[in-house]
């Protein structure tokens, strides 16, 4: 955590913080702005973002506290925030015609009883594990210190956590849709044969921990054999993947869906057609494993198929 003196400090323990209060002519403010303000006039040189950081942690002066509360909210808000413009699409009626599912429009109720659903999963199985988090990463080298990283050294990680997010996703899904885990564990999720974005975390328990370990694991996993990583990285990363994840679970195929730009991408069109088959397209983000493992389910993989099947024949 950082504490505001002419000469900049990074110091973890917040009872540290409170002897330095105390130990100098510069007393804790008792509101947030109030150590903006303090931190602002011995660290000019830092940007508004880190000074808003470092006043959050200074004002809470526990450092657990801070970052549960920080991630909670933020996971709240970026959550039902991105999944209200779906809401809006899909009662206006306008967008029919991009819908990918046409004639399975999700009702308000469908969508009410989603969200109760989902927001009673956030409470009680999400934060208990979001409270945990601090000591975890904290733990294992996690940085909450400022100056932040360089936009370099975050979309490069970034990249690399998609990356390994997708690979996690890809196999443990797969997993998922043996017999006996898919009855037990993964059912709840296909419940909507059509998905909307409030739909991307309507799981059971047992599957939000499996599948969210790709989005929370991995990074803390990088975080531990190479000690560098950023909070904010990671909030960059779990906003990214959280849009990622609506975003698939939408129902919606646009002219301007990233997969047209990117054909690696997976995109709706991708994840709909597992959601209504109940079979292949398993990863999250990428095409590529579905593709090397055999699973994608598109027209065209299935042409592909029928294809080798009948070249095979011919070669008997």
């Amino acid at each position: 955590m950082y504490v505001p003196r002419p000469c900049k400090v990074f110091i973890r323990d917040w009872q540290t913080n409170v002897q330095f209060f105390r130990n100098s002519t510069v007393l804790p403010s008792a509101t947030y702005w109030g150590q903006y303000e303090e931190i602002t006039k011995y660290n000019a040189d830092l940007n508004v973002a880190e000074r808003m950081w470092a006043a959050w942690y200074a004002w809470m002066q526990n450092d657990v506290l801070a970052t549960g509360i920080m991630s909670f909210v933020m996971h709240e808000l970026v959550y039902f925030g991105r999944s209200l413009p779906w809401i809006f699409i899909d009662s206006l009626g306008f967008f029919k015609g991009y819908k990918i599912q046409s004639s399975k429009i999700p009702s308000l109720r469908e969508q009410w009883d989603c969200a109760k659903f989902v927001l009673l999963s956030h409470f009680t199985v999400e934060l208990p594990q979001i409270w945990l988090f601090h000591p975890m990463a904290q733990f294992c080298g996690l940085q909450t210190s400022i100056p932040f990283p360089s936009p370099w050294t975050m979309a490069y990680q970034i990249a690399i956590f998609f990356v390994m997010e997708d690979t996690w996703h890809y196999f443990s899904h797969r997993a998922l849709h043996w017999g006996p885990l898919y009855k037990a564990i993964h059912k709840i999720h296909h419940q909507y044969s059509a998905p909307f974005g409030l739909a991307a975390e309507y799981a059971s328990p047992i599957e939000v921990m499996i599948l969210g370990f790709g989005t929370v694991g991995c990074p803390i996993l990088w975080c531990a054999f190479t000690g560098d990583l950023h909070i904010l990285t990671m909030y960059i990363w779990i906003v990214l993947r959280l849009f990622q994840a609506i975003d698939a679970h939408s129902g919606y195929e646009f002219p301007w869906s990233l997969h047209h730009f990117l054909p690696f991408w997976a995109g709706a069109d991708h994840h709909d057609l597992h959601h209504e088959k109940f079979i292949g397209n398993y990863s999250s983000s990428f095409r590529w494993w579905d593709y090397l493992l055999d699973t994608e389910y598109t027209p065209d993989a299935l042409k592909r198929r029928r294809e080798n099947k009948a070249g095979a024949k011919k070669a008997q």
